[in-house]
């Protein structure tokens, strides 16, 4: 890899951890803290993956940010991990017993000058749509992704900024900390041993014509709510929507949307039901005449989880209803949406009438877009597989559907995994 022209820098390393979820950073941060040296490297411009997006855990119901700042405060201070962001994998070659990746590192035009002190954003024209809160807002072309986004700096998107023919972001800059000529990066990485981190995307809801998602403003999908939920989200945690006026006091859960079916996901994401669950909590919490319906094919709660919908199921305002939703209509004499669906049970038709319909969208891997040659450690539904003699280590949601405190565990596991490889050189055994 080394006749690359373009290359900027060559870098040696114990692990690669790729992605920086919940899952790569914690197995980042336990191989760190055992003495290896570990480079992180993360697509996006922050790391924390969708834990961040999140506004609950359950069962505990807490909010993810604790635990992503002590994590944050640990990578900061340990000198044994380096972090990419902006950053994907172009190959991987193994050679001699040890990994060689080509890393690509785009441009965030934004230095360590920063100090967040929002000038720049005061004066940039350019809107663009806010992905991190799944398009329901909007930021500036230059833009801090989220409340104690880690690194706690600017970026900006190219795909929206006007550059040269701006520059008032440039100019409004008291310390110099935006940099519109800075180019991509290449680095060819030496590293003992890869885990794989790169988690999970929500199913697109726009192939599910039948449940009415972008074709009614008051339909949306589960990761979509988290969002709202939050108190640093779009609505700063009013439940309401963009382009909606009318007040929600009734809520359907769609189980399933999308998953279990061979056209679309044909796994159950095993905690669909949990999350909707939660959200059916929280909303209770703060709106306690709200109404809610699940819809589902079956309830997943297993051990001591099972508490929790027993939970659940005891209030009364939160009704659930066995069947798979067939289709989502408009009323024809208000705003509302009718949900309809057959109750499995007793084989009799179910309608309800609600102000807003929440799609519960499964888990799928990101691996599944072939991104990178990794066909032979994918399995059909784009999983990564750990049974193989590949040498790279499967983590997290890429492996398969799981909560945060399994993905945590997971997380733990790779790191030994990964630290054997690199004091046997089993990485070598392909």
């Amino acid at each position: 890899m080394s006749s690359h022209k373009e290359l900027s820098e060559q870098l040696k390393t114990d692990i690669v951890v790729v992605g920086a979820g919940i899952a790569g950073l914690s197995a980042a941060l336990e191989a760190a803290e055992t003495g290896y040296n570990v480079l992180l490297i993360e697509k996006n411009p922050y790391i924390g993956g969708r834990v961040a997006q999140l506004y609950e855990y359950f069962p505990k119901l807490c909010p993810p940010t604790c635990g992503l700042e002590i994590n944050i405060r640990r990578l900061r201070e340990n000198n044994k991990i380096s972090l990419l962001t902006l950053s994907v994998i172009k190959q991987i070659n193994k050679e001699n017993g040890t990994y060689q990746l080509l890393v690509q590192q785009n441009p965030r035009y934004v230095n360590n000058r920063c100090t967040l002190c929002d000038e720049c954003v005061k004066v940039c024209p350019v809107s663009r749509p806010n992905e991190f809160n799944f398009g329901l807002d909007t930021t500036r072309a230059i833009y801090y992704p989220y409340n104690n986004a880690y690194p706690q700096k600017y970026v900006i998107d190219e795909n929206f900024c006007r550059f040269e023919n701006c520059k008032m972001c440039v100019e409004v800059c008291k310390y110099n900390a935006i940099d519109l000529n800075e180019k991509k990066k290449l680095y060819e990485i030496e590293a003992k041993a890869i885990i794989w981190a790169t988690g999970w995307d929500p199913y697109d809801a726009s192939k599910l014509e039948n449940l009415g998602y972008r074709k009614y403003p008051n339909v949306i999908t589960n990761m979509m709510l988290e969002r709202i939920a939050s108190p640093t989200g779009p609505t700063n945690g009013v439940l309401k929507l963009p382009n909606f006026d009318y007040p929600i006091d009734e809520i359907a859960f769609v189980q399933c949307a999308g998953s279990r079916d061979e056209n679309h996901l044909e796994y159950c994401s095993s905690i669909c039901c949990l999350a909707s669950m939660k959200q059916a909590h929280y909303i209770r919490t703060n709106y306690p005449k709200a109404k809610i319906h699940i819809f589902y094919i079956d309830l997943r709660a297993s051990g001591i989880l099972e508490d929790f919908y027993t939970k659940t199921k005891s209030d009364p305002l939160i009704e659930f209803h066995r069947g798979k939703v067939a289709k989502v209509t408009k009323s024809s004499s208000n705003h509302r949406l009718i949900v309809e669906a057959e109750n499995t049970l007793t084989g009799v038709l179910i309608q309800k009438e609600v102000d807003l319909v929440v799609l519960a969208t499964g888990m799928q891997p990101t691996t599944s877009k072939k991104i990178i040659p990794l066909d032979n450690i994918i399995d059909e539904n784009g999983f990564v597989r750990n049974d193989h003699n590949d040498g790279i280590i499967g983590c997290g949601v890429c492996v398969g559907p799981k909560d945060v405190a399994t993905v945590v565990q997971e997380a733990t596991g790779a790191a030994m995994k990964a630290i054997v490889n690199v004091k046997e050189g089993k990485n070598g055994n392909f």
